[in-house]
């Protein structure tokens, strides 16, 4: 909802799986967009009220499925052959993040996992990656 944005500390409010609510930081290109956004989404709305953050082209609350589709045209037209989900798009996420040097215990925090064995996943990805610069770079490195 519009409301669960805070433009001030630069946060969304999120309510996720088991309606847990959790606080995720928004950068300032975020930031800019969705006043962008909200600015013209106004202009759509006309006299009509709505909470929601992002609607659909009939002005309603867009559904996950709605967003699903919309990923999936998108990335067909910039010629990406697989399919996007929101896993995929989670896991480049917290992947990225590891790569460039985040701890894994605020990646848990912001993927809200319980555990911290759920998001050791991600760090095989990161292992994987230091093999292969080892390999590639180090004048002694045996394969």
């Amino acid at each position: 909802d519009v409301h669960s944005i805070d433009f001030i500390n630069c946060i969304i409010r999120l309510t996720g799986k088991g309606s847990k609510e959790r606080i995720v930081p928004l950068g300032e290109y975020c930031i800019y967009y969705l006043k962008l956004y909200l600015d013209k989404r106004s202009l759509m709305l006309k006299k009509v009220h709505t909470d929601a953050l992002f609607l659909n082209n009939h002005g309603k609350r867009m559904t996950r499925q709605g967003l699903y589709k919309m990923i999936g045209q998108i990335a067909k037209k910039q010629g990406i052959s697989i399919e996007i989900t929101p896993h995929v798009l989670r896991h480049s996420f917290a992947t990225h993040l590891i790569e460039c040097g985040a701890d894994i215990r605020s990646v848990q925090e912001l993927l809200g996992h319980e555990s911290l064995t759920a998001t050791s996943i991600y760090t095989h990805v990161t292992n994987d990656r230091l093999k292969e610069v080892y390999f590639k770079c180090h004048p002694r490195a045996k394969k």
